[in-house]
């Protein structure tokens, strides 16, 4: 188990945003679905994206990445296939992973497991079984939890998901569908959440050659036959972890940060938008965003379209002004932990005034925070939030299994220290 203990410490100074590790999983697959060879430029290495390219691979794609140890990044060059080569996905830890490939593996007939560890084992799956059920795929699927086997053909016509379910599940089909034989409708029979990670992956498979019609989030109309076609792509930065130096820079002293696509359609980027209604301020030029140390106070935040920016929302409402409710934000119960509970439980250690709702969390503003030993619950976002925590802890922040950042942004630490922050790393047997 590895341990990061950091003492009180202001961060200041310029950070280059890594980038966008849901853009990397898009690319990824569409650049393994194309003809000829694709290039993926500034992109880093990290377990779901291990387990994305593993996962191509085992399809049949031939990927190589090529550092650059200059930049701290790499190239990836991508040459499609779609041909099983293996019967077996390890998909880690990674949500994505999981349910954006098994529609692609089911584009020709055979069988193949899929399987994960950790909090995805039990992560729910269920939505696909309806459908394969009503297609005559095999599903086998044990206690709900993983390894899953699936078995058939996915076959193009209508399919009707629910909107408050993850959006993965109808990305995963807007991969697969537009090369099937016939045409396909994917209807969302209730109001859609996380509309940004759909409109991701619709400009992402423009990119590439798809296209799909979106009738306002209700209808998605795929015309079949379609093909996708070689592109090079450079990743943007990512607003889902540019949120912590945001949030960091806030209550703190400012930072710079870099790589940022200010026009960018990441559903994260309301994170601009969510501060700055809680008082925050910025200035902007070309890719740089400067965030200004700000009086922050207590608001009302929809989780509904943002799910994974409710651990550090609640750093920053732990240390602002007045109330702030956190509202919409059940789905956070089945990312990699229980985020509600994790944050809350987490929080109130180190002396913030939290309360935790079935679907939400109020919080109540302090000044200070209290230095104490707490534990990521395997969750990066939670570890990540917590160091964020710490630079308004009056005594030092001790973070058990700090090596979960290691699923998306493997570079965190380092990224914190070479800021300013005061880190003493060991691993505990």
């Amino acid at each position: 188990m590895k341990y990061v203990k950091l003492d009180p410490s202001d961060l200041k100074g310029n950070i280059k945003i890594p980038p966008s590790k849901s853009l990397c999983h898009r690319a990824i697959i569409c650049a393994c679905l194309s003809e000829g060879e694709s290039v993926i430029e500034d992109f880093v290495m990290s377990e779901d994206m291990e387990a994305t390219i593993g996962g191509m691979r085992v399809l049949g794609a031939s990927i190589e990445e090529h550092p650059d140890m200059q930049q701290g990044n790499s190239r990836l060059k991508i040459t499609g296939g779609c041909r099983k080569i293996a019967d077996h996905i390890d998909c880690i830890e990674s949500g994505s992973t999981i349910r954006f490939l098994i529609p692609l593996a089911l584009l020709d007939m055979g069988r193949i497991t899929f399987d994960g560890r950790g909090k995805l084992k039990t992560r729910p799956l269920g939505i696909y079984k309806k459908i394969f059920d009503a297609q005559g795929i095999k599903y086998i699927h044990e206690n709900d939890t993983l390894p899953l086997t699936v078995e058939g053909m996915l076959k193009s016509g209508e399919y009707e998901l629910e909107g408050n379910i993850s959006s993965q599940f109808i990305t995963g089909l807007m991969f697969a569908l537009p090369l099937l034989d016939g045409d396909s409708r994917i209807i969302v029979t209730t109001e859609l959440e996380s509309k940004g990670y759909v409109d991701l992956t619709l400009d992402m498979l423009r990119r590439y050659g798809i296209e799909i019609e979106n009738r306002d989030y209700r209808e998605l109309m795929i015309k079949g036959n379609q093909k996708y076609s070689r592109t090079d792509y450079r990743v943007e930065g990512d607003f889902s972890q540019a949120a912590f130096w945001i949030v960091a820079a806030t209550i703190g002293n400012g930072l710079e940060c870099n790589n940022l696509n200010l026009e960018s359609l990441q559903g994260d980027r309301v994170i601009l938008d969510i501060v700055r209604e809680m008082g925050g301020r910025f200035e902007a030029k070309g890719d740089t965003l400067s965030v200004l140390k700000s009086d922050t106070r207590g608001t009302v935040i929809d989780a509904s379209q943002c799910p994974d920016l409710v651990p550090v929302l609640a750093v920053l409402a732990s240390v602002s002004h007045g109330q702030t409710r956190i509202i919409n934000a059940a789905r956070v119960r089945i990312k990699e932990s229980d985020r509600l509970r994790a944050i809350s439980e987490e929080l109130r250690k180190l002396g913030a005034d939290i309360e935790e709702l079935e679907d939400g969390l109020i919080i109540n503003g302090v000044e200070k925070l209290r230095g104490a030993e707490v534990d990521s619950w395997n969750d990066h976002r939670i570890a990540m939030a917590l160091a964020v925590a710490s630079t308004r802890c009056e005594g030092p922040v001790t973070i058990r299994n700090s090596s979960a950042v290691n699923k998306s942004y493997p570079g965190f630490w380092k990224d914190f220290e070479s800021l300013g922050g005061k880190i003493h790393e060991w691993n505990m047997g």
